[in-house]
């Protein structure tokens, strides 16, 4: 009779030999239970991340809708304290009990000057459009006059300046146009 092959040696989930003494399946859910508890351990670990990142955007979000606000509010206060010296020459020009004309036409002129300076520091910069040809992006056209003395399509006389505030139309200027006679 031909003799039985010996039987295989036993080995684990890992194709490693193992003695007898260990119990298989209990060394896999040992590794198992380890690997579920590390995976869980990380598990919390980026769930604890996803929380603070979370409460670090809105205090982000916070931030930034607060200082926009605050933006909002106090953007004109440059321009409010650059005005207060044209106020002030206003409300003396009108406490003038006995000035005369010239005085009068001075101050007028000065206190004009003070809030151009204003408007210039703001950016708010006119147009005056005199002699330029017509351009409806900047321009309205209240009359056209017929005249040979300027080329047609050109300004004759500003009726109200316009204004840009830093480039950007804010309000045309009103104008008198030149077509041809």
């Amino acid at each position: 009779m031909s003799e039985a092959p010996p039987a295989p040696e036993p080995t684990d989930l890992n194709g490693l030999p193992f003695s007898g003494d260990a119990d298989p399946a209990a060394d896999l859910v040992d590794d198992l239970s380890a690997r579920l508890a590390a995976a869980e351990a990380r598990v919390l670990a980026l769930q604890e991340q996803a929380v603070r990142a979370a409460a670090e955007q809105e205090n982000v979000r916070r931030r930034a809708a607060r200082d926009v606000e605050q933006a909002r509010q106090f953007a004109v206060e440059r321009f409010v304290k650059d005005l207060l010296p044209v106020t002030d020459s206003l409300m003396l020009a009108g406490a003038q009990q006995n000035a005369d004309a010239k005085s009068l036409l001075e101050g007028q002129q000065a206190t004009l000057r003070l809030l151009e300076k204003a408007f210039e520091s703001a950016g708010l910069q006119a147009l005056d459009p005199t002699g330029q040809p017509f351009n409806p992006e900047h321009h309205e056209a209240m009359v056209a006059l017929p005249t040979a003395e300027v080329p047609p399509d050109s300004i004759i006389t500003v009726v109200q300046r316009g204004w840009l505030l830093h480039g950007r139309l804010v309000r045309p200027a009103r104008v008198i146009v030149a077509k041809a006679p």
